[in-house]
């Protein structure tokens, strides 16, 4: 949290939320942080262990009406692990190899 009490992106800490991160029982949460909340939409990078491994989950979920509660539910839209540092090296060299091109021409 910044020194004016907002949040910076990026910043949000699982001890700083107080909304339950939406992620399956089955799943022991070790720490997460929040990349972007908004009303509908929920981003956040999680440490996760099941089975006694540990790895890292990129979610995003959305709140949307569950018919049966009749009320609004985060609802998982997308989830991608990096289950070992070999694994996240590979993403993270392929990341920066592709970076520069996000810039328009």
């Amino acid at each position: 949290m910044a020194e004016d009490g907002s949040y910076r992106e990026g910043a949000l800490k699982m001890a700083e939320v107080s909304e339950k991160l939406p992620i399956s029982e089955f799943y022991k949460v070790v720490d997460y942080v929040t990349i972007f909340k908004s009303e509908k939409w929920w981003e956040a990078i999680v440490v996760f262990e099941s089975f006694g491994r540990r790895s890292i989950g990129l979610y995003l979920w959305q709140k949307r009406l569950d018919k049966e509660k009749n009320q609004e539910v985060w609802r998982r839209k997308h989830k991608f692990n990096v289950r070992n540092l070999d694994e996240w090296n590979k993403l993270k060299n392929a990341i920066e190899q592709l970076t520069p091109k996000l810039v328009s021409k």
